[in-house]
């Protein structure tokens, strides 16, 4: 469970990736290494730094730089990939159309989604069909995005095969029905800045929450520190930026599959954020492997991630 936490741990993943598809990986010291301090930080934080990573920092700063660019434009402009029902919740929203547990968020973003196509999940995923909607402006920006979408998916499997071993399962224990399909969303933040009269503690961008998938990766601005996690005793510790680094922190579908072993920590974040969810109509719930963990206790709670999913798009959206 969450501690009282002062400061938020950095891992070199760099063993982990470089080793990842090896099945004997688990057996290699520096892997070994990067395991339980996985384990160690999704129990005690639930949000932690990775270094060595392997996503190039050029690309890092490229998507950044697009944002921002794209953020810039004149409204007319962003509307042309406006988001509504009909595009499949995909697209641009309005400063205060996204709310957070009832309370319009002071943000301006694009969310992405695993494309989905008409009848692919059947009835469960009919809101979410569609494709994905691209601005013109900047030129680069769908290449760059793709890319780094990509890329970030990938990395986000090699974590969790180190994660699936921390749990004490196969390096595969949450691939194939569970999470090897993955569904993928993300979401492109722009904030305004603060006007100087508001308490800097007033939640003014986007409420406190949990995510609400297995991992969230966080490229922030390096020039920024507006990422905040909840502690046990309820201080807010600062995620301060280092350059080069994804924050990563574990969703609502991770503390299921773990039995409550490890727990999505509540935060607010100003960031650019692709996230990594299960198969999207998985039944998630606590895997026998974690239950015995527990001396038996099993967690009583169970979702199907789309219906999770669909459920949160629906109630954080002002049409």
């Amino acid at each position: 469970m969450t501690t009282d936490f002062k400061s938020i741990p950095i891992i070199d993943v760099g063993p982990l990736v470089a080793k990842v598809d090896d099945l004997k990986m688990g057996q290699d010291p520096s892997v070994r290494e990067v395991i339980k301090q996985l384990d160690q930080a999704c129990r005690e934080t639930g949000f932690f730094y990775l270094k060595g990573h392997g996503v190039p920092q050029s690309l890092m700063n490229e998507v950044k730089d697009v944002t921002h660019k794209f953020f810039h434009l004149p409204l007319n402009e962003k509307l042309k990939i406006k988001m509504t029902p009909n595009t499949g919740y995909r697209g641009y929203q309005k400063i205060k159309e996204n709310i957070t547990k009832g309370v319009p968020d002071l943000q301006e973003a694009i969310d992405y989604y695993r494309e989905v196509k008409r009848g692919m999940y059947g009835s469960l995923g009919e809101i979410l069909e569609g494709c994905n909607q691209w601005p013109n402006e900047p030129a680069n920006f769908k290449a760059s995005m793709e890319e780094y979408i990509r890329l970030c998916t990938d990395l986000s499997r090699k974590i969790m095969r180190g994660i699936a071993l921390a749990l004490g399962g196969s390096a595969d224990e949450l691939e194939g029905e569970k999470g090897g399909d993955p569904f993928w969303v993300v979401r492109l933040i722009g904030y305004p800045g603060k006007p100087a009269a508001i308490p800097q503690n007033n939640d003014i961008g986007c409420g406190i929450h949990t995510d609400y998938g297995l991992l969230t990766l966080i490229n922030q601005d390096d020039r920024i520190t507006a990422l905040e996690v909840k502690n046990l005793s309820g201080e807010w510790v600062p995620a301060t930026p280092i350059p080069g680094t994804f924050v990563c922190n574990i969703g609502d579908m991770l503390k299921i599959w773990s039995n409550g072993i490890y727990e999505a920590t509540l935060h607010r974040v100003i960031n650019n954020s692709p996230k990594y969810r299960p198969n999207f109509d998985t039944l998630v719930g606590p895997l026998e492997m974690c239950v015995e963990k527990n001396g038996g206790a099993r967690l009583n709670q169970k979702a199907v991630y789309g219906e999770h999913l669909v459920n949160k798009v629906k109630n954080n959206f002002v049409p």
